[in-house]
């Protein structure tokens, strides 16, 4: 199986499927997919989204204003059931302001601090979902990237893969970088951002984990944390692992 989608719209849209799990198990290929916008979808994507890939829920990581200028794309006219679920939403500048002073890792640890309600949400929609799902953000990278390495740590999956999942989004970010550059909210917004930022480099998830570990114990005790249910947390790893 190829892990990564070629699609005429999407960048770094990847299956989850494949990576194997401490306790000797495996992620379900063809069960879990992550994303980058997509509602840059062409139609023929998204006729291989919804009927070669059975994709029957979408959960959108953008915020409101972003799903307003950029809307949903060609996926409006298909089946799958739409959950907008953004993991910040309102006036972010004072968050934009921040991040001059801190690392990535320090923002993609603030934000499982501050979204703890948004991801329990996510996690507990993909874990009730009954068809394949996919997940994403605008860049697929930061949000999405965050969600990934909850779910793949909360499924078993080594730190050292958590890490490479993420660190792929590299080879495909200077297109999606010059893609959003082309629209003038993230023009904008890349713009007031560090340089930092601009990377899905190893030691930014390496050192996340670090710190989800020493607060925590490992993604499982965070997703407890957050309020997700044992349910929740069984359904998942029913579907997901074999």
């Amino acid at each position: 199986m190829n892990r990564r989608i070629d699609l005429d719209g999407c960048f770094n849209f990847r299956d989850l499927g494949g990576y194997p799990t401490e306790s000797g198990k495996r992620i379900r290929w063809r069960t879990m997919f992550r994303s980058d916008a997509l509602h840059h979808l062409s139609a023929a994507d998204a006729d291989r989204v919804v009927d070669e890939l059975a994709i029957g829920h979408i959960v959108d990581l953008r915020s409101t204003a972003e799903l307003e200028a950029e809307g949903r794309g060609v996926l409006t006219r298909r089946t799958p059931s739409f959950h907008h679920l953004p993991l910040f939403d309102g006036d972010t500048s004072e968050g934009r302001a921040q991040a001059e002073e801190i690392t990535l890792a320090d923002r993609y640890f603030l934000m499982a601090e501050y979204a703890r309600d948004p991801i329990a949400r996510v996690i507990d929609t993909l874990a009730g979902s009954d068809t394949p799902a996919v997940y994403h953000c605008a860049a697929g990278k930061d949000r999405t990237g965050v969600i990934s390495a909850i779910l793949l740590g909360l499924l078993g999956v080594s730190d050292d893969l958590v890490v490479m999942d993420y660190a792929a989004s590299q080879d495909q970010l200077d297109s999606i970088i010059e893609r959003l550059m082309e629209t003038e909210g993230y023009q904008e917004m890349f713009e007031q951002l560090p340089p930092d930022t601009l990377h899905a480099q190893p030691e930014t998830m390496i050192s996340l984990l670090a710190r989800v570990r020493d607060q925590y114990g490992d993604m499982t005790g965070y997703v407890r944390d957050i309020g997700v249910a044992e349910q929740a947390i069984d359904r998942l790893r029913a579907r997901l692992l074999e």
